[in-house]
């Protein structure tokens, strides 16, 4: 198979996709001005071919932050593109649709792929999805979009989940989680208090999360939503911990982006050797694929921010070009299977 990538930074989708030909699956990133007439204009250049977009930035060797981006896959690959509505409500209404895609396309864990592009509520999402798509072993990629809005098949979309099913057909396919924290110290915390509609997070071990992060901290209430790029909470999920970043101070609450319940059990992690990391996570996929095609990835918008801050941006995306023909998307949270993450990549690896 192959991957392409355009872009234009002022908006241009013409511009954009100079030099694709017959595309069989493509994803659109485009900005909040223009989404609807991307999405129109798209569909008509090429129609028929699945495809599914939001609102985002994307990338390549370079990060468009408000322009448009295109991804498309081509020569050896089957698709199907779709959406589940009312994802805020009841997401599972629409699971036939997927069900009905999967049978269709065929396919299975070593070859195949869900991408998606989520308008909110992550969380229910991700579980009313690979609750099918576990059945079949195929793994999910994705993340959140901006402004509540997707695409699919050249229709625009509120309050649902759009979707794309993409098999490999000379080859192997294989997703990923990157993970740059760690634990810091043996804190460990039982939530309450929370409010699971707008992701607040009111107490930790019976006391105040917002008194609770600045007592170990040592952190006023300006520095902390900025303090979440070195130490967000994690969420204990089995032998796994997802990330769960804080948005802002809501009285002696805390406002998170990933939905915290009463019960939930959290750490506190710090920032680790993110450069050491990344280059264990390029490492691993070398030694998994010798032979890669494409590598579509989903950073995290504060991992874009930290980064950036760090001066670091411009060389993790050399770095990730090294493996082949790699691009991607920024969101505002990560998808990985049936767990909703903050401030992680989640990537797939096409053979």
């Amino acid at each position: 198979m192959r991957q392409f990538y355009g872009t234009s930074q002022r908006g241009d989708l013409d511009e954009a996709l100079q030099g694709l030909h017959s595309p069989q699956f493509i994803m659109l990133l485009s900005n909040e001005r223009q989404f609807e007439a991307h999405v129109a204009a798209l569909e008509r250049r090429f129609p028929g071919v699945p495809s599914i977009g939001c609102i985002g930035m994307s990338y390549q060797t370079g990060v468009t932050e408000n322009g448009v981006g295109v991804i498309a896959f081509s020569d050896g690959v089957a698709a199907a593109a779709n959406v589940l509505e009312q994802v805020s409500v009841m997401p599972v209404k629409y699971i036939q649709r997927l069900e009905r895609d999967m049978q269709a396309l065929g396919g299975g864990s070593r070859d195949t792929v869900c991408i998606d592009f989520c308008s909110g509520n992550d969380a229910c999402v991700l579980t009313t999805l690979y609750t099918a798509l576990r059945r079949r072993g195929i793994s999910l990629v994705g993340g959140t979009g901006d402004q509540g809005r997707v695409s699919a098949n050249g229709r625009v979309y509120q309050d649902a989940v759009a979707y794309g099913l993409v098999k490999n057909q000379n080859g192997r396919v294989r997703t990923y989680k990157e993970n740059i924290y760690h634990r810091l110290g043996d804190y460990r915390f039982v939530a309450s208090d929370t409010d699971r509609a707008n992701y607040i997070l009111g107490t930790l071990n019976g006391k105040s999360a917002k008194q609770v992060y600045k007592d170990i901290l040592h952190v006023t209430d300006e520095e902390i939503p900025t303090r979440t790029f070195q130490n967000p909470f994690g969420k204990l999920n089995g032998d796994d911990t997802c990330i769960v970043s804080i948005k802002e101070v809501k009285g002696n609450s805390l406002a998170c982006f990933r939905q915290v319940n009463d019960s939930d059990v959290l750490v506190l992690l710090e920032l680790g050797d993110y450069k050491a990391i990344v280059r264990e996570t390029i490492q691993q996929i070398c030694r998994d694929f010798p032979r890669r095609s494409a590598i579509f990835s989903v950073n995290c918008l504060f991992r874009y921010k930290l980064f950036s801050q760090q001066g670091y941006m411009q060389s993790y995306l050399h770095d990730m070009a090294a493996l082949g023909s790699h691009a991607g998307f920024v969101g505002y949270g990560e998808h990985y299977n049936n767990r909703f993450v903050n401030q992680s990549m989640t990537c797939v690896v096409f053979e």
